[in-house]
C-alpha cells in the first residue's frame, strides 16, 4: 500500500519549530502526506493536537519524539526517534523530563560560556524566545545573531561574517561550529542521557526506535556504531535526510540492508531556522516504511 510519508517533522512545540502541530497537519494534507509525525526535541506536547487535527484532516499522525542523546567512548550527539510511543505514558514523561532537564543545564552554561567571551547575550533572552522549551546550541546562535542584527551596524566583528547576505540563512549553523563544538571557545560537556539507556527503555516506551539522520555532521555515524545499536535495539535507521548526500543515502541505505533496520524517510522540517528545508521537499518517503516500523513494533 503506497503513499508520500514524513516521520520526521518539528512543531512550535520544539524550541527552534515555527509552526502549531494543527497547522503542520493542514499543511501535510496539502501537500498530500498519507502519514506524517511530528517528533520535536524531547518532547510530546504536540499530543494530543497533532493526532486530533489529523482526525479532522483525514491524514495519519504517528506520535513521535526525537531524543536528544550521547552515544561512543566519544559522546558523540545522537538523535533518536520514537515513533508510536505511548506519548501519553508515565515512562515516556519521566524520561523526556530527565532529558529536558539536562538540556536546560547545558544551554544555561553555553549562555555563561558566550558571555564570559564578551557576548551580549542573557539568560533571560533566550529563554524568552524559545517558549518554555529546552534550547539546543543552534536556538542561542539564533537569538544572539537576531539580536545583532537588530542593531545598527557595524556589527560587532565577532559577528560580522554571520550576517553577511550570503551567509545569513546559515548563520545560526556557522555559529554553532565555531563557537559550541567540542574544543571551539565556548564548548561545553553535553550532558545528555546516553542512547543504550533510552533503547533500554523502548519495552515501556512503547514505540520502535530509529536514529535520526545518521550522517548528520555532529553523529557521523559509522558501521561499527550500527552493529551494537542494533544488538541493543535499534529497528529503523533514517536513510532519506537532508543532510545527506546522495553517496550518503546509497551508504546507509546498504547499511540499513546489511543490519535489517527499516529505512525511513524524515524531511526534519523546523521552519525558518532551516531555510533550506522545504515542508513537503521529501518525497522518498513510503507507507511501506510506516507498515513495517509498525509491523516491528508489534513483533
Amino acid at each position: 500500500m503506497s503513499g508520500t510519508v514524513d516521520l520526521h517533522i518539528h512543531s512550535n512545540r520544539s524550541c527552534d519549530g515555527d509552526f502549531a502541530p494543527a497547522e503542520l497537519v493542514r499543511m501535510g494534507k496539502g501537500c498530500r502526506l498519507r502519514a506524517m509525525a511530528i517528533a520535536d526535541h524531547d518532547t510530546v506536547a504536540a499530543y494530543p493536537e497533532a493526532l486530533d487535527a489529523g482526525r479532522a484532516e483525514g491524514v495519519e499522525v504517528i506520535p513521535n519524539i526525537e531524543f536528544t542523546t550521547v552515544f561512543g567512548r566519544d559522546d558523540r550527539e545522537f538523535h533518536l526517534q520514537v515513533p508510536f510511543l505511548d506519548w501519553a505514558g508515565r515512562s515516556v514523561a519521566e524520561l523526556a523530563g530527565r532529558v529536558t532537564a539536562a538540556r536546560f543545564r547545558e544551554a544555561r552554561e553555553r549562555v555563561d560560556a558566550l558571555r564570559a567571551l564578551g557576548f551580549d547575550i542573557a539568560w533571560a533572552e533566550v529563554e524568552a524566545a524559545s517558549d518554555g522549551a529546552a534550547p539546543l546550541g543552534v536556538k542561542i546562535a539564533q537569538v544572539l545573531l537576531d539580536k545583532t542584527a537588530g542593531q545598527s551596524a557595524p556589527y560587532p566583528p565577532a559577528l560580522a561574517s554571520y550576517l553577511s547576505p550570503e551567509r545569513r540563512d546559515m548563520g545560526p549553523y556557522f555559529f554553532y561550529r565555531d563557537y559550541f563544538a567540542e574544543g571551539k571557545p565556548a564548548f561545553v560537556p553535553k550532558r545528555h542521557v546516553p542512547l543504550v539507556e533510552v533503547l533500554a527503555a523502548m519495552p515501556a516506551l512503547g514505540g520502535v526506535a530509529v536514529l535520526s539522520h545518521p550522517g548528520a555532521y555532529f553523529q557521523n555515524t559509522t558501521a561499527e556504531d550500527l552493529a551494537e545499536l542494533k544488538e541493543r535495539g535499534l529497528a529503523g535507521l533514517e536513510v532519506y535526510s537532508p543532510y545527506h548526500t546522495a553517496e550518503q543515502v546509497a551508504i546507509y541505505k546498504e547499511l540499513a540492508r546489511t543490519f535489517d533496520l527499516v529505512a525511513t524517510a524524515g524531511s526534519d522540517f523546523h521552519g525558518r531556522i532551516k531555510p533550506n528545508v522545504a515542508f513537503g521537499s521529501l518525497r522518498e518517503g513510503d507507507y511501506r516504511m510506516v507498515e513495517e516500523l509498525r509491523r516491528r513494533g508489534r513483533g
